[in-house]
């Protein structure tokens, strides 16, 4: 039995090589114990995470599923609708950047709760945006000062509170994973809490219009914006650093540091950490190539997120409750993406590559998928099923992408900076959706009145197809191989 093990040895006694063997099996089973006895609480975690990610989004996507009665309600344009959208992801850019910041200074879990109190403050401040409007106004009549829309007015806003808030829902996230999570299970961690996403988009069709359809649409935003607060009280409860954390166990602790490399000014435990300059993390190449990957695809999912109810009305006359079904499947295809997206780079590093590269090969792969959308409008003439069906492929390449996406941050860098490279690239998202959403406004106008919506839509969706093969060439360019960080 001990010779069938592969345990032989040229010259060595029998009895020596009994104990080498019965030394190597036991070496075995405490290796298999240890595997066994390593704890899960970090899935908790992830759990919150998720249910964040989950509320996040059916706070974002209200208004969208809104929109066509909104409109009609009060007047708006494609582009009146398309520079509120705009306010959202102008302020989240913008918000993003700092939001990094505090996380790394205040800490993971007051961030948290910061940001969710926020977002769900500025979710319900929307049904009273017709008063808000009224009251700002009148201060700019009296300054002399002309006076955008009243509805207009009070629903930017209102969007400017919720960006706030939200803003901060990534940075936090990521830096949850970096510090629950060993770098082998990262990106399917961020894969699963980021298919919250998905469930958010799913529920908010699903439950919106109905909301609105029975008590108005003012309760749609206050019933929804809610929900937020009875999180807080389960991520009040469950989440600690994990080195104060008392429901993790010392294997599953020692676990998730493993594969840890050291920064270069690591300090002893409970030193405060040193601050890195914006200007100090924008001298790396990584940074940019996140940047770069964040500004160029982020657009692509709000577009498909603020527009896609208002597209389905414009081409196919679907009305309220029509879209519920369509959007539901649709965001549903999402979900194999987020969470296939963050197993998919383990084929690569099982394989021997490191964690980037394995990342960067399966990503190539993921931005092939969106080309699909190009056939969104030329077979649309099918039916509402072959885009909303497509579409449904492109977003869920999106998702599989932004978890990787994310996940190559704490690849390359220490995790005292991973929330504020998220920060800015979160930025750079933001600035680039209001890029998309202003354009597609202004096409959507102009084609609109020339009775020819539906190229507006082909060009839309054509630069949604085309946007990560262009992202990842770049990147690659700028970080050919794996480089990690540790002079920071």
């Amino acid at each position: 039995m001990f010779f069938d093990s592969g345990c032989t040895n040229a010259g060595n006694t029998k009895v020596k090589h009994t104990k080498m063997c019965h030394f190597s099996n036991t070496y075995q089973g405490d290796a298999l114990m240890s595997q066994q006895s390593l704890g899960k609480y970090r899935w908790t975690i992830c759990g919150l995470l998720f249910f964040a990610t989950t509320v996040n989004y059916l706070d974002r996507q209200v208004l969208s599923l809104l929109a066509p009665d909104l409109s009609k309600e009060f007047g708006w344009t494609n582009s009146d609708y398309a520079n509120i959208t705009a306010v959202f992801q102008f302020v989240y850019a913008i918000a993003m950047l700092f939001a990094g910041r505090i996380v790394d200074k205040i800490g993971t879990k007051k961030a948290f709760l910061w940001a969710i109190s926020i977002w769900s403050v500025g979710a319900i401040m929307h049904a009273f945006a017709v008063p808000m409007g009224t009251g700002l106004a009148g201060i700019f009549s009296s300054l002399g000062i002309a006076a955008i829309p009243v509805s207009i007015a009070g629903f930017m806003i209102s969007r400017a509170v919720l960006a706030f808030g939200e803003a901060g829902n990534f940075p936090a996230a990521i830096k949850a994973t970096a510090e629950y999570f060993p770098k082998n299970e990262r990106s399917l961690a961020t894969g699963i809490f980021n298919s919250g996403a998905n469930i958010g988009a799913i529920l908010a069709p699903l439950t919106v219009p109905w909301i609105a359809e029975t008590w108005g649409w003012q309760t749609a935003f206050v019933a929804i914006g809610a929900v937020g607060f009875i999180w807080m009280i389960f991520w009040s409860i469950f989440y600690e650093k994990p080195e104060q954390q008392k429901r993790l166990s010392a294997s599953e602790l020692a676990y998730i540091n493993s594969g840890e490399v050291p920064a270069a000014d690591n300090t002893a435990p409970g030193t405060p950490e040193k601050k890195i300059s914006w200007i100090t993390l924008l001298s790396y190449r990584q940074t940019w190539a996140f940047i770069i990957g964040k500004f160029m695809t982020d657009g692509v999912w709000w577009f498909f997120l603020f527009w896609l109810p208002k597209y389905l009305q414009a081409q196919y006359q679907m009305q309220k409750t029509d879209i519920v079904i369509p959007l539901a499947v649709l965001y549903s295809m999402t979900m194999v993406g987020s969470i296939g997206g963050g197993w998919f780079p383990s084929y690569f590093m099982k394989r021997g590559d490191s964690p980037y590269n394995g990342r960067m090969k399966a990503m190539l792969v993921i931005a092939l998928f969106p080309l699909v959308v190009l056939l969104a409008q030329p077979l649309g003439y099918l039916g509402p099923w072959i885009p909303v069906l497509l579409i449904g492929i492109g977003t869920s390449a999106h998702q599989a992408w932004s978890a990787n996406l994310f996940t190559t941050v704490s690849d390359m860098f220490p995790k005292k900076s991973v929330a504020s490279i998220v920060g800015i690239g979160g930025m750079a998202g933001g600035l680039g959706g209001v890029l998309v959403s202003k354009a597609g406004g202004w096409l959507f106008d102009y084609y609109g009145g020339l009775g020819q919506i539906q190229t507006g839509y082909t060009i839309m969706f054509s630069f949604c197809a085309l946007a990560y093969l262009i992202a990842w060439s770049l990147m690659k360019t700028l970080v050919p191989t794996h480089k990690e960080i540790t002079d920071l």
